[in-house]
């Protein structure tokens, strides 16, 4: 019995491009991958166009395609854990649906998962996207080392697959914050590297803004590190070593020179440094809290508005 590949992809404003990765990607498993069966797990994350009206027009016409619709707009991350748990190939391959990501490396990854590797990444020798987006990508993988653990020499992005059993895995998370880099380092530390190359979007433009990259990375390294807590704490036992520091100084000062007048300026500035602090501080703190809070309200991963698959029908 041949083994299956899952192919998943999340969808977001992707009507003009997903029909195109579909076909270019099932030519590829045909041609190039022939003695895997395979099939498709499309996400639409409440796309703002007539993205689901192209998954479900996929749908009809291959029952290889299953297509999931989203109810409002949960994220990539929670797209990605439905379609994992939609998923029932021997291997899973992670797709973006802008036409960048280099289908044919995929047949190079599989090979990769049949060895001793878990997990393989695809590494971009270079990015075709604009200065923004890759400013994000190095920062999340500065603040990714630092917080979860990252190795250095490990690129992560939206282009990887993974054997059954990591999918099946990370698929067991069920906290409202989902962060899939955090899952698969903690899963296992078997992840590996293949040079790809990036293309360039032929149309429509990035659906990632500041605040979307923000809050990927609060996801993170809230729900899988607790190193801001101690940065915070550090922070503060730091500024209080200096603020006695200064205090210790001032007196030596009025001591040796008793008509030094004490300066404003800089009693001003101790204060808005110190109460910044204190601000920042008690937002990491609530950070925790609020996130604390809305998993014990069991706040849903997605919501699910319709599906259609190859078991179900429409």
């Amino acid at each position: 019995m041949k083994e299956l590949i899952s192919i998943v992809i999340p969808c977001y404003n992707s009507e003009s491009t997903i029909s195109d990765v579909v076909g270019e990607t099932q030519k590829h498993l045909k041609e190039k991958l022939s003695e895997y069966n395979y099939e498709f797990i499309l996400i639409n994350d409440c796309s703002k166009d007539n993205t689901i009206g192209v998954l479900s027009s996929l749908c009809e016409k291959d029952e290889r395609i299953t297509a999931i619709d989203f109810a409002k707009n949960f994220g990539q991350h929670a797209a990605l854990l439905a379609g994992f748990r939609e998923a029932q190939g021997d291997y899973v391959v992670c797709l973006d649906d802008d036409g960048q990501m280099p289908i044919e490396s995929i047949c190079e990854m599989i090979e990769a998962l049949k060895g001793d590797i878990d997990v393989v990444q695809g590494r971009y020798q270079k990015t075709k996207q604009s200065l923004f987006r890759r400013l994000g990508s190095k920062v999340n993988a500065l603040m990714a080392e630092m917080l979860i653990n990252k190795p250095k020499e490990l690129e992560m992005n939206s282009f990887w697959g993974a054997k059954k059993y990591v999918i099946k895995e990370i698929a067991k998370y069920e906290g409202p914050y989902p962060y899939i880099a955090g899952l698969i380092l903690r899963t296992t530390s078997k992840i590996a590297n293949i040079d790809v190359k990036h293309r360039a979007r032929t149309r429509g433009n990035s659906g990632y803004t500041l605040f979307g990259l923000i809050k990927l990375w609060m996801n993170g390294f809230t729900a899988f590190s607790v190193i801001p807590l101690r940065i915070a704490t550090y922070s503060g036992m730091i500024c209080a070593i200096l603020g006695f520091i200064m205090g210790i100084v001032e007196i030596i000062r009025k001591i040796m020179n008793p008509a030094m007048t004490m300066g404003y300026a800089s009693t001003i500035t101790i204060i808005l440094f110190i109460g910044g602090m204190i601000m920042m501080m008690l937002g990491i703190i609530g950070e925790y809290v609020g996130r604390t809070y809305i998993s014990i309200n069991r706040a849903p991963q997605y919501v699910v508005k319709r599906k259609w698959d190859k078991r179900d029908g429409i």
